[in-house]
């Protein structure tokens, strides 16, 4: 098998999403507000319990019942995606109504999010082998700021964004669609994500899989580079 391409998943792959500390204490600073320890305490357990960090991991979250249809299709369009997330937040008592929709704008800002510290090196690795890059996420927003903002954007042939489809991986047609805009063909692709499920749909139209853990950046310095070897 000879790689003509790679396909990246966004979250837990290449980029990582800031903690949940760090996320409400940004809202809180920018928006004048405070609240006491233990509030704040609780506030972060509470949204970290529900899962209202788009982004971050969903390892025993507690979806609220009347959420988790919601939740199933959050990332198919932009509109659920916001509802869903600030529906989750809301489970939790924040000091003002406004801050709910706050955090849900923060968390699409480059300054939320840190690459992996070894996501330039290898995609600057694979554009130097003359290899395409793709992203394919399953996501309710526009990302490619992100990228820019972190100056990964140039290493990037093409995004495919599950809102923009109406579809989420493991569906095979996102994947598809990722290698039809980069020009090659599935058996000549490698996919790397952190969920078994969803990346590994891409394995359906021949594509072959390398997954990597969802861990913050500090304890994953160096899992992208087995990629280049891949090669």
């Amino acid at each position: 098998m000879t790689i003509k391409a790679v396909l990246f998943d966004f979250s837990g792959t290449l980029f990582r999403i800031e903690s949940t500390e760090s996320w409400l204490r940004a809202v809180l600073d920018s928006s004048g507000l405070s609240m006491s320890d233990g509030e704040f305490r609780r506030a972060v357990a509470g949204l970290r319990a529900v899962g209202a960090l788009p982004g971050g991991t969903t390892h025993h979250v507690e979806v609220p019942g009347h959420l988790t249809e919601l939740m199933a299709v959050r990332d198919v369009d932009a509109a659920r995606h916001r509802a869903a997330y600030t529906g989750m937040a809301r489970e939790v008592p924040l000091p003002d109504d406004r801050l709910y929709d706050a955090l849900y704008d923060r968390h699409m800002l480059p300054a939320a999010w840190r690459p992996y510290p070894d996501a330039l090196d290898v995609l600057t690795g694979l554009r130097e082998r003359g290899v395409r890059v793709g992203v394919v996420s399953n996501i309710g927003w526009d990302l490619r700021p992100v990228f820019v903002g972190h100056g990964l954007d140039p290493y990037v042939d093409t995004y495919v964004m599950s809102y923009r489809h109406g579809i989420t991986k493991p569906d095979p047609r996102l994947f598809t669609a990722a290698c039809e805009a980069l020009g090659v063909a599935p058996g000549d692709t490698l996919m790397v994500g952190d969920d078994r499920r969803a990346d590994g749909g891409a394995a359906d139209i021949g594509c072959r899989v390398h997954f990597v853990e969802h861990l913050p950046v500090d304890r994953r310095p160096d899992a992208l580079r087995p990629v280049l070897d891949l090669l």
